[in-house]
C-alpha cells in the first residue's frame, strides 16, 4: 500500500469521524495523517507489523468483550436483594507465563480495568500476578479464564 494511499484513506477517515468533509478538515486530517504514517512508517513496513496491529486489535476487542460481559455481571450482582450472599470475594495467585515489565504491567492493567477485578501485586520474583476478585465460584476457573484470555493476547502482542 503506497503511503500516499495511506494518507488519503486516514484524511478520509477523519472526515467520518469528525463528521465534516470540508476542505479545511480533510486538509487538516491529511496532516494527521501524514503524521502517524511518518511516527509509524517503521512498524507499517516491518515484515510482521501488520501481523502485530492484527493481535493489537484483537486484544483490544477482547478487551472490550470482557468489559462488557464483566459489567453486566457485576450489575446483576449489585441488583440482587441479599448482597451478602452474592458476594464471594477472594484474593486469587496468578501464575504468570509473561516476564517483561511491559507485559505484566499491560495484564495487570486490563484485570483491574475489567470491573469486579483488581490486580494487587506482582510477586517479587514475578512469577505470580495477585488479583482480587469480587465473586468466584472457582479459582480455576479465575485463573483459566485470565490465563488463556488476556495472558494470551498480551504474549501474542509482545512476540
Amino acid at each position: 500500500m503506497s503511503t500516499s494511499f495511506l494518507v488519503v484513506i486516514l484524511s478520509l477517515v477523519w472526515a467520518a469521524v469528525t463528521g465534516s468533509f470540508s476542505g479545511l478538515n480533510l486538509l487538516f486530517g491529511g496532516i494527521v495523517g501524514a503524521v502517524v504514517v511518518t511516527l509509524l512508517r517503521n512498524t507499517l513496513v516491518r515484515r510482521n507489523g501488520l501481523r502485530r496491529w492484527r493481535r493489537i486489535v484483537s486484544l483490544a476487542l477482547l478487551f472490550i468483550y470482557e468489559l462488557f460481559l464483566s459489567a453486566i455481571k457485576v450489575a446483576l450482582v449489585t441488583v440482587r436483594p441479599n448482597l451478602k450472599t452474592a458476594l464471594r470475594p477472594a484474593i486469587i495467585a496468578v501464575p504468570l507465563s509473561v516476564k517483561s515489565d511491559g507485559e505484566i504491567t499491560l495484564l495487570a492493567n486490563l484485570i483491574t480495568l475489567t470491573p469486579g477485578t483488581l490486580s494487587i501485586d506482582v510477586s517479587p520474583d514475578r512469577s505470580v500476578l495477585y488479583v482480587h476478585a469480587l465473586t468466584h465460584e472457582d479459582r480455576d476457573a479465575v485463573i483459566a479464564g485470565i490465563v488463556t484470555g488476556f495472558e494470551t493476547k498480551v504474549r501474542e502482542v509482545f512476540e
